[in-house]
């Protein structure tokens, strides 16, 4: 098995337009790494560089400790599973799956053992002897996945491999890939554009806007600790509560946030937080994921616009002077008239608030002031771990 060492990695291509700007990234031996963002945010070029599908612009690619810049994609013992399947249709499951290891005239029983095993490991040994196109969605994408497995690579590399797939196979192949991944021992790289993949694959996630980096770090980690409110936005489901105009202010030796004139005085970490960081009072917009207001306290009010009863919770969509909120409330105990058209009074705990620098976009309590470029855009790269934590 091997780790993946990405230092400084660009792809520029010949109209000079630049899809991929310097990524650094250290990928652990037999982690399970995701690469998310949104379409045209360069995660599946970077994919591609690492697989020696694409050319690298600049920067160093180590597989183990071999430099493989200028190493052919078929001598970097890694396999790739695309989106399409990429299925031989003339080919029954058997020989597709078989295919690489002929190619490198594997003994005929070594082949038998290594397809017999990842068939047995993928569940589709019954399916041995068709043709791809008597398989479901699902079933093929199994195959792909066999084919990459039995050549035992270093690195197994997924570009959206579900995408292809409905809701319902897609949870299943979800659960099919983290049990394979108990099952064999390698490194992934896996690429998304569904966060909710991402949180439930990774072990760490490393999310991409146009081109850069913008964190790197565990699924709780994104969802706790955004660095600016792209990641916040973009983790979580329902998106999180942005509330715009607020102020952060100093009153005494507190630090409070003000939303829709409400004073809301701030947990001990972040007044740790954001006195060392010096902070002074600001302009700012406020996070709150839906799962952390409650309702029927409080001296904020919304209009309930939307009711939406999924049976243990009620997802509230309404509206806040200027601001839409989603609200996420167990229906156990909920006392509230939660109707369409009812005033709801709503608050959250202080200590869940994420404070975003209204200019920047920054996180105040999580982002790392001392290492951003001014020059840069917010979505410059930052390495998650070079952010101190102060609690």
């Amino acid at each position: 098995m091997a780790t993946v060492t990405i230092k400084g990695l660009k792809k520029i291509y010949d109209n000079n337009v630049t899809a991929v700007h310097d990524v650094n990234l250290e990928i652990k031996d037999k982690e399970f790494i995701v690469l998310v963002g949104p379409s045209g945010c360069g995660k599946s070029t970077t994919l591609r560089m690492v697989a020696g599908l694409e050319d690298i612009s600049e920067g160093e690619l180590y597989i183990g400790d071999r430099l493989c810049n200028d190493i052919p994609a078929k001598d970097r013992d890694i396999a790739m599973v695309f989106q399409s399947y990429a299925l031989y249709p003339h080919m029954s499951v058997r020989e597709n799956m078989a295919f690489p290891l002929k190619l490198r005239n594997f003994p005929a029983e070594e082949v038998t053992r290594r397809v017999d095993q990842a068939a047995e490991i993928l569940g589709i040994t019954q399916y041995l002897d068709r043709k791809p196109r008597a398989l479901s969605g699902g079933q093929r994408q199994r195959v792909a996945i066999g084919r990459a497995i039995v050549r035992e690579p270093a690195v197994l590399m997924m570009d959206e491999p579900l995408s292809n797939l409905d809701a319902k196979l897609r949870n299943q192949m979800r659960a099919e890939i983290i049990k394979l991944r108990q099952r064999i021992s390698t490194t992934f790289m896996y690429v998304t554009h569904d966060q909710t993949e991402a949180m439930t694959l990774g072990d760490r996630i490393v999310i991409m806007k146009d081109g850069y980096v913008n964190q790197i770090g565990t699924p709780v980690e994104m969802y706790n600790k955004p660095v600016n409110l792209f990641v916040a936005g973009f983790i979580g489901t329902p998106v999180m509560n942005f509330f715009e105009d607020c102020k952060l202010k100093l009153e005494g030796d507190k630090y409070v946030a003000e939303i829709r004139g409400v004073d809301f005085v701030l947990g001990d970490f972040q007044q740790k937080a954001l006195k060392a960081n010096g902070q002074k009072p600001c302009d700012i917009v406020a996070g709150i994921r839906p799962q952390h207001i409650q309702i029927g306290q409080g001296e904020l009010t919304a209009v309930i616009e939307v009711n939406e009863m999924l049976g243990s919770e009620v997802n509230l969509h309404a509206r806040s002077n200027n601001d839409d909120v989603v609200m996420v409330i167990p229906t156990v105990g909920l006392k509230t008239d939660v109707s369409m058209g009812a005033t709801v009074n709503f608050t959250t705990q202080p200590e869940l608030i994420q404070l975003f620098d209204k200019e920047s976009g920054n996180n105040l309590i999580w982002f790392d002031k001392e290492s951003f470029d001014k020059d840069a855009p917010v979505s410059k790269s930052y390495p998650f771990g070079d952010i101190e934590y102060l609690g």
